[in-house]
């Protein structure tokens, strides 16, 4: 598959313009210049929409398109279940947890750590963050990313890997945040916009003169079980989605981990200029979360017909885009770039984030604005070359990349969920509780692995959830109290919402409930 000179032109049109618009959107304004909070917080100003469509481009990426498509390709429709149980999630954190973080004027999930428990587990948790960050998200959005680059340019793996990492820092690096939010609507637009456009193509293919919904429909007829969101246990991959637990059991606790208490999401929630523009803009991501699996599973499903016999299942989307006639095709590649580039530029910014504001501003005592920026600056370059040299030796050998990043951070996320729900919502929770629970996540975690090694993983996540619950209580209870380590107000939140969202709120819900019916 080769681009076409149109192809290659409407991609080089969208990069020079997205890196045009992020340069403007950013511009100082007279004589004033960025302090820590224009450039990690977007000066705490973002509006609904940009929180909106930022939180979807900082989470959509190449492990979704490229990823959850491969997945879908390999066991069906029940993987949308990672993006719809998302929406309801989103819920959650709109109405009970961004109210505590936006009333406490918190700026990195550390820093709430240590303002509600001290400064031990602050450090513990940002030294882990930083590896998640750098070794595995942003790693495998550079490496799943260069597959699709190279299989549509014929371009070199390393090479499409490095520009991808490199483009993506170049563009972000003066704005910041506000640079990446501002321009995430535009991204998220073209990649709803393609994804629809390569959806629709694929099935029409399908459905010959007959049509997309007549494709749709022959697709479910030749393959219904690529159409199950609940797998039986006999189902081969039940063991990726085991049944009911993606509804009541682990998943919950991987969903509010990641988009409660995940810096690089969370983000974008801490910098809007109220709360209820925050709210406004987890309720538009959680409608647009609803469309996600049309424009990244379906496509994959599709490849089944389409392409039998694939190699591997990440595979399935560049494959389905050298179906696209020439124009189209440049379109969507334009959209997963965009996609690629939208959320490595959100992890770049959070390791930024994360070391000047947790590390650096801590440990150096220097709280100068305008260094601060440049040190955060500096922690983006060299978080993208360590990233981009890491790539192929940590996920070069895995088929499903979507997967192993789900099975790696299952280690972790039933411990970081205890925390911090019992630092929200537990006033007696203290430092050594948390501090059990969460290194008690990674000894059970491992333990119940290599222990029980037929056991989901999904199903280990609740299960580790609940004795990592227990664990933080217990060892809380029997330490003694330290009230003056906690400095996190919660008795004069609200967490009364506008009508407006709970109508939303409604909607989705009821959404939810008519997918999973007729998908059962």
């Amino acid at each position: 598959m080769k681009l076409a000179w149109l192809d290659a032109l409407i991609v080089l049109a969208y990069l020079v313009g997205i890196f045009a618009l992020a340069q403007w959107v950013s511009r100082e304004k007279g004589d004033h210049r960025k302090n820590a909070q224009d450039y990690f917080l977007a000066s705490k100003a973002l509006p609904w929409w940009a929180i909106g469509t930022s939180l979807i481009a900082a989470n959509i990426s190449a492990e979704q398109i490229i990823g959850m498509s491969g997945s879908g390709y390999a066991l069906g429709l029940a993987i949308a279940s990672y993006e719809w149980m998302a929406a309801a999630t989103l819920l959650i954190v709109g109405r009970w947890f961004l109210p505590v973080f936006l009333r406490n004027g918190i700026n990195t999930m550390p820093q709430f750590l240590e303002e509600r428990y001290g400064t031990r587990i602050r450090t513990v948790m940002a030294v882990f963050w930083l590896i998640l960050y750098v070794f595995v998200n942003l790693t495998s959005i550079l490496w799943l990313g260069s597959i699709a680059v190279s299989q549509v340019t014929g371009m070199d793996q390393f090479i499409a890997l490095a520009l991808l990492g490199a483009f993506s820092l170049a563009y972000q690096l003066y704005g910041g945040l506000k640079a990446v939010a501002l321009t995430d609507f535009v991204q998220v637009g073209l990649l709803v916009l393609g994804g629809l456009f390569i959806a629709a193509i694929t099935l029409g293919k399908i459905g010959g003169d007959a049509g997309v919904l007549a494709g749709f429909h022959k697709l479910l007829d030749a393959h219904p079980e690529h159409f199950h969101m609940i797998l039986k246990p006999d189902n081969p991959y039940y063991k990726d989605l085991p049944g009911l637990a993606v509804l009541i059991g682990g998943m919950w606790v991987a969903n509010i981990s990641y988009w409660g208490f995940n810096q690089y999401i969370i983000q974008r929630g801490l910098a809007a200029k109220s709360i209820g523009e925050a709210q406004k803009g987890v309720l538009l991501a959680a409608f647009i979360k609803l469309l996600i699996p049309l424009i990244v599973v379906v496509p994959g499903i599709a490849a089944v017909a389409l392409a039998p016999g694939l190699a591997r299942p990440d595979q399935a989307y560049p494959t389905m885009m050298g179906l696209l006639p020439t124009g189209v095709l440049g379109l969507v590649f334009a959209a997963l770039i965009a996609a690629i580039m939208a959320s490595l530029a959100s992890k770049i910014n959070s390791i930024a984030t994360i070391f000047t504001l947790d590390f650096y501003a801590r440990l150096s005592g220097r709280n100068e604005q305008t260094h601060l920026v440049t040190v955060g600056r500096f922690a983006a370059v060299a978080a993208v070359a360590i990233g981009i040299l890491a790539a192929k030796p940590l996920l070069g050998s895995f088929d499903q990349a979507f997967q192993y990043i789900q099975d790696f951070t299952g280690y972790f996320t039933p411990g970081i969920t205890v925390i911090f729900l019992l630092g929200l919502f537990w006033p007696r929770a203290n430092e050594a509780g948390a501090l059990a629970a969460a290194i008690g996540s990674v000894v059970l975690s491992i333990a119940i692995r290599f222990g029980l090694p037929s056991m989901p993983f999904m199903n280990r996540v609740g299960l580790v959830f609940v004795l990592s619950l227990l664990l933080g209580v217990i060892v809380s209870r029997m330490t003694p109290a330290v009230p003056a380590t906690n400095r996190i107000r919660t008795d004069d939140v609200s967490f009364r919402t506008s009508a407006g969202f709970n109508l939303g709120a409604v909607g989705v819900v009821m959404i939810l409930v008519v997918l999973y019916t007729v998908f059962w």
